[in-house]
């Protein structure tokens, strides 16, 4: 028996709604509009799978909303608890300093500073898109596995340097078509994206008034996968994850950076798939 798959885009992406004020990106938001989800497809329980932002979403989402989850997968962010003090991103970058790139990302400057790049683009006599290389630069640092790195752009200050440098970089995990599909999707603004990073107050003071628990449902299987060379999973993290999740599973990728499903996806998938039959008992799971 195969699973059915849903794959919606977060607020902010895509071709969602996209709210200005940071506050509507507050996971507890976020988790509310997946359950609401999951009742519009009438599904009662769901195994939750996500990345990046998507992983820390689904991990709230398991503390939201335990009794909508069959299971639970994150990629390359590790679970962490509600925090009991509030922590400010500059004080999340002096504890973690690869990720600096935060601060950029939670600055007033950032949003119009990557749109004027990204919408870098003059238009053929067909209309279609033609980007000059410097809109492609976001992209293309971002994405790029440990061996195609060039520069670092993970620590304070770095990101913002290269984003207003104009320097072209070429090649990394994105093909052509699929940069096309970024930066077009991208052109309609970037402050749904980067208002993620300006939750942290508002985070903390739901999680603190809701008192939500920092372990995770006892008998929910987790699957955490991410790559050994991720210079934004700090080892440490992972670790901490262990001392909250009962029935945890953690899948190290040798040499592989951020983006563990374009970089390994064969492996990625198949990993999910053997964990999948594992945890959810009689319900085999075919394919993905």
């Amino acid at each position: 028996m195969a699973f059915p798959i849903s794959v919606p885009d977060m607020l902010g992406f895509g071709t969602t709604d996209m709210p200005l004020e940071p506050s509507a990106y507050s996971t507890k938001r976020l988790c509310d509009d997946l359950a609401a989800l999951l009742d519009h497809l009438g599904v009662q329980k769901a195994v939750v799978i996500g990345h990046d932002w998507g992983a820390f979403t689904a991990g709230r989402f398991a503390l939201w909303h335990p009794e909508r989850l069959l299971a639970l997968a994150l990629l390359s962010v590790p679970y962490t608890p509600p925090p009991t003090q509030h922590m400010s991103v500059h004080d999340m970058v002096e504890r973690f300093p690869s990720f600096g790139y935060q601060i950029y990302f939670a600055s007033e400057e950032s949003a119009g500073e990557i749109e004027a790049h990204v919408r870098n683009c003059t238009f053929d006599c067909s209309g279609a898109p033609s980007y000059v290389p410097s809109s492609l630069q976001f992209f293309r640092l971002l994405f790029r596995s440990p061996s195609q790195r060039t520069k670092s752009w993970s620590r304070m200050g770095e990101l913002q340097y290269h984003i207003l440098s104009g320097q072209v970089l070429d090649g990394g995990l994105l093909n052509d078509e699929e940069l096309d599909y970024y930066v077009s999707s991208f052109r309609r603004g970037m402050i749904g994206p980067l208002s993620y990073y300006r939750t942290t107050k508002v985070r903390f003071e739901e999680e603190r008034d809701a008192a939500l628990p920092s372990k995770l449902r006892a008998n929910l299987p987790v699957l955490f996968m991410y790559g050994t060379s991720d210079v934004t999973c700090p080892p440490a993290a992972v670790i901490n994850s262990e001392k909250f999740i009962d029935q945890l599973k953690v899948v190290p990728i040798s040499g592989v950076g951020h983006w563990v499903m374009l970089e390994t996806p064969q492996m990625v998938t198949e990993a999910i798939l053997q964990w999948l039959r594992s945890a959810v008992g009689p319900r085999v799971v075919t394919h993905l």
